[in-house]
C-alpha cells in the first residue's frame, strides 16, 4: 500500500492546492495543541480547511487530475 506522500502529482496546480489544504490542516491542529480557541478562531480555522479541500475537489473534477503512483 502507498502512502499518499509518496505519490507523484502531475499536475503543479493540484500540488499547489494539496499544499494549501495541508497548511491549513497542520495550522489549525498546532493551534488547537497550543492554546484553547475561541469558538469564532476554532471556525475561522475550519472554514479555512474546509474551503481548501473544496476547492482541491472542485480542480480534481475540472480537470480529471489525481496523484498517480
Amino acid at each position: 500500500m502507498c502512502l499518499l506522500s509518496t505519490l507523484a502529482i502531475s499536475c503543479p496546480e493540484h500540488a499547489r492546492l494539496e499544499s494549501e489544504f495541508i497548511e491549513a490542516r497542520d495550522r489549525m491542529r498546532g493551534l488547537v495543541r497550543l492554546r484553547n480557541l475561541s469558538p469564532a478562531e476554532e471556525r475561522q480555522l475550519a472554514v479555512r480547511v474546509a474551503m481548501a479541500i473544496a476547492r482541491l475537489k472542485e480542480h480534481v473534477a475540472e480537470h480529471g487530475c489525481e496523484r498517480q503512483g
